[in-house]
């Protein structure tokens, strides 16, 4: 379905967008890097509004799982950004390090989920088509 596909170009619209800005940013000063820090945390937590919206009107159990995963993710960085925060103001070497150790395996996190989020995307993806197919085959519009 044309639908999916453009869902499908605009996560990997997305997903290049964050690679080119990353492999950017090996060379910014530390305010730049500051800037995007903030620039990248408000449009993710825009995003995660905007999907909890939307699916806050779907009664559907499916939306609403992925909902519950979405808030759950959301947690769980708001856990690890605490932690980090809480060590900004105390930087002494050891502490700096246990912070660039935290924020590092934060990423690797996030990259992981961001992973298997695409994976289930595919997946659901093509079940959708291969479901609408049967929809279709069955009530005899499609031969």
């Amino acid at each position: 379905m044309a639908e999916f596909d453009n869902l499908i170009d605009k996560l990997a619209d997305r997903a290049k967008e964050a690679a080119d800005r990353v492999h950017a940013s090996t060379s910014d000063t530390k305010e730049k890097l500051e800037a995007q820090v903030l620039k990248s945390r408000a449009a993710a937590d825009k995003t995660t509004q905007e999907l909890e919206a939307k699916v806050s009107h779907s009664q559907d159990e499916t939306s609403q799982r992925w909902s519950q995963i979405g808030r759950e993710w959301h947690d769980h960085i708001a856990r690890i950004q605490g932690k980090i925060d809480a060590g900004k103001g105390k930087l002494d070497v050891s502490r700096a390090q246990h912070r660039a150790e935290l924020a590092e395996s934060d990423a690797i996190e996030a990259v992981d989920f961001a992973y298997m989020a695409i994976e289930w995307a595919e997946w659901a993806i093509v079940d959708a088509e291969l479901a609408r197919l049967d929809a279709d085959e069955l009530a005899g519009t499609r031969v």
